[in-house]
């Protein structure tokens, strides 16, 4: 398993530059969370782009944010590659592990799937040596429980984000991040070296970077009946609870038997998902039930609630 990369002091801050940050083309870009900024002190372009959160330029806060951002970004690059991808990502589906690439240099024209597996704690670092690129209207697709809070890239040089392209999960560039037009960020944007450039917008799609603070959920699993008999149907019901703005978590629940997926369902309009299953094997089974996620439809807004897991239920399979 990947260990996640520690961001300790600096882990409520959205957008973090050494020298400048600087909303550009007079027009809107919100930036969700902190803003840091050390050695250098200069922010500009607010307003007409909007901060919601604290802005610390050059003072003790912004410093020690500033070394555990060098930190995660030493660790990420320290990792041993669990696998050497080709440049350019778009229309892959990956595991959790850690990737590098010849050259240095990762690319992203469509759309790059990150799938946790129902692990809501499966961690995804790319190493890029020299750049990471992202073209117009390209996306990353989080699934299966996977969390923008796990997904790290660490950049050797510097970081562009194309035209209205979906951005999920933390760069660690160790100069330069730009995030271009209509772009939307869910994650950290952090240029150690160099500016955090934001083109903002006089029209909709706003650009924007957000620090995703996601509803939080809970899931419980049950199960019947227990204990069972081998080749007899077992039924799981998995509750899901949560609330955004009055509406409930909606979607996916994984159900894992140890650390393999055996089933799946939707949630209903009580708040459960139900799997039934005769194929467990003689013995003890380890089972919990994954809420993934997916998105939730809020009147017209679209509102991510954070993955949970139950507790483990041991489900006895006895011979007939």
């Amino acid at each position: 398993m990947v260990r996640p990369v520690g961001f300790g002091y600096a882990r409520d801050c959205t957008v973090m530059a050494g020298t400048a940050v600087m909303n550009r083309g007079g027009g809107t870009t919100t930036i969700t969370g902190d803003v840091s900024i050390s050695p250098g002190t200069t922010v500009s372009g607010f307003p007409p782009g909007q901060v919601r959160g604290s802005i610390d330029r050059d003072n003790a806060e912004a410093r020690n944010e500033k070394a555990a951002a060098v930190a995660a970004y030493n660790d990420a690059a320290g990792r041993t590659p669990t696998a050497t991808l080709a440049p350019q990502l778009g229309g892959r589906t990956l595991p959790s592990g850690v990737y590098d690439t010849p050259g240095g240099v990762f690319e992203l024209a469509g759309t790059l799937t990150l799938d946790a597996e129902g692990n809501k704690d499966a961690v995804f670092i790319f190493q890029a040596d020299s750049a990471l690129n992202t073209a117009r209207v390209s996306n990353i697709d989080l699934v299966n429980g996977a969390q923008p809070d796990n997904v790290v890239w660490q950049v050797g040089g510097s970081a562009t984000l194309g035209r209205y392209s979906t951005f999920r999960g933390n760069i660690l560039a160790n100069r330069a991040v730009a995030v271009t037009t209509g772009t939307a960020f869910y994650g950290r944007a952090m240029a150690l070296n160099d500016m955090v450039m934001l083109e903002g917008t006089t029209y909709l799609p706003a650009t924007r970077v957000t620090w995703p603070n996601n509803p939080a959920t809970a899931t419980t699993l049950t199960s019947s009946p227990n204990p069972s008999r081998k080749g007899e149907p077992v039924t799981f019901v998995a509750t899901v609870t949560g609330n955004y703005l009055g509406f409930p978590p909606s979607n996916e629940v994984l159900f894992r038997d140890g650390d393999t997926v055996v089933g799946s369902a939707t949630i209903d309009a009580a708040g459960q998902a139900t799997f039934t299953t005769s194929g467990l094997t003689r013995g003890g089974h380890q089972i919990t039930a994954v809420y993934v996620d997916g998105g939730t439809a809020v009147n017209e807004d679209w509102a991510q609630f954070a993955p949970s897991t139950s507790a483990v239920v041991t489900q006895v399979v006895m011979n007939r």
